[in-house]
C-alpha cells in the first residue's frame, strides 16, 4: 500500500515537473518572439544596405558609422535635424508622462478613497470616455487650441495628457487592491492633511502602477504621429517621428541602413525609460507576491 502511494506521488511530482518545464520553455519561446525584431531591427543599423536586402543576418556588421552619418547627411538642409526633433519629442513625452501619470492617480484615489454620491456616475463617465477615439476628438481640439492661441504649439501635446481614462482605470484597479483605506485613515487622524497624505503615503504605495503606466504613456507620446500631425506645422518644430517620415529623400528611401539607423533613434529612448522604470515593476511583483 506504501509503494503503491509513493509510485503516486512520483508519478504527480513528475507531472508537476513537465508542467512547469513546459511553461518555461512557452515564456522563453515568447520572450524571444518579442525581442528578435528589436535585435534585428539594431544589428541591420551595423550593416549595410545591400546586405541588408540580401537576407537576415544575426551578426552586427560594420556599416553602423557609415550609415549613421549618412542619416545625418540625408537631413542637412532640414529646418530640424535629427538632434533637435529628439529634443522636441522629448519635451513633449516628459511632461505629458508626468502629468498624465500623477494626475490619473490622483483621481483614482479620489473614487477610491472618498465615498460621494456621484461617484458611480464620475466613474461611468470615465468608461465612457474610454470608448471614444482620439480621432474623433482631434477637429474639435485642433479648433479649440486655435481659438485661445495655442495651435502650432507643443501644448495641446502635453495638456490633455492629464485626461487619461484608460490610466484612471488601471491605477483604480491596482488601487482597490493594493491601497488599505485603514493607512489613509490612520494619516487623518494623526493630522495629515489630504494633499499630503496623498503625496506621502499613497504614492509611494502605488510605485509599482506608476512605473507601468508611465512606460505605457511615455511610449504612446514619444511614438505619437497623429495629433503632432495635427498640430504641428512648422517644420522647425518635428517631433522624432514626424522627422523620420519627413525624410523622403531617395537616398534614405534606398538605402535600408539609413533607415534602420533612424528607427533605433526612435527606439532607443524607449529602452533607456523601460530598463529605468523595470525595476519598480519587479519590486511591486515581488511584494504583491508576499502574504501576510
Amino acid at each position: 500500500m506504501a509503494k503503491t502511494a509513493t509510485i503516486a506521488d512520483d508519478g504527480y511530482a513528475a507531472k508537476i515537473k513537465a508542467k512547469k518545464i513546459f511553461r518555461t520553455v512557452v515564456c522563453v519561446f515568447l520572450c524571444i518572439l518579442s525581442v528578435f525584431p528589436f535585435y534585428i531591427m539594431i544589428i541591420n543599423a551595423t550593416r549595410g544596405s545591400a546586405d541588408i536586402q540580401a537576407g537576415i543576418g544575426l551578426l552586427p556588421g560594420k556599416d553602423l558609422a557609415r550609415n549613421f552619418q549618412g542619416m545625418i547627411e540625408a537631413s542637412l538642409g532640414k529646418d530640424t535635424n535629427v538632434w533637435e526633433a529628439m529634443l522636441h519629442s522629448a519635451m513633449i513625452a516628459v511632461p505629458a508622462t508626468i502629468l498624465q501619470v500623477y494626475f490619473a492617480t490622483f483621481t483614482a484615489y479620489g473614487l477610491t478613497v472618498y465615498q460621494f454620491k456621484l461617484r458611480n456616475m464620475a466613474w461611468s463617465f470615465i468608461m465612457a470616455i474610454m470608448m471614444i477615439p482620439a480621432q474623433v476628438s482631434v477637429i474639435g481640439l485642433m479648433e479649440f487650441m486655435t481659438k485661445i492661441g495655442l495651435y502650432n504649439t507643443y501644448w495641446p501635446l502635453i495638456i490633455p495628457a492629464i485626461a487619461a481614462p484608460s490610466t484612471v482605470y488601471f491605477m483604480k484597479q491596482y488601487m482597490t487592491s493594493a491601497l488599505s483605506i485603514e493607512i489613509i485613515e490612520a494619516a487623518r487622524i494623526d493630522g495629515s492633511g489630504e494633499f499630503a497624505t496623498f503625496n506621502k503615503i499613497a504614492l509611494p504605495l502605488m510605485k509599482p502602477a506608476m512605473a507601468t503606466q508611465a512606460i505605457f504613456a511615455f511610449v504612446a507620446s514619444w511614438n505619437n504621429l497623429y495629433v503632432p500631425n495635427m498640430m504641428i506645422i512648422s517644420t522647425d518644430k518635428y517631433t522624432l517621428p514626424m522627422f523620420i517620415t519627413g525624410l523622403q529623400s531617395d537616398q534614405i528611401r534606398m538605402n535600408y541602413g539609413f533607415l534602420y539607423v533612424s528607427l533605433t533613434l526612435t527606439v532607443l529612448p524607449l529602452l533607456i525609460v523601460y530598463f529605468a522604470l523595470s525595476k519598480y515593476i519587479i519590486a511591486g511583483v515581488a511584494l504583491g507576491g508576499v502574504k501576510e
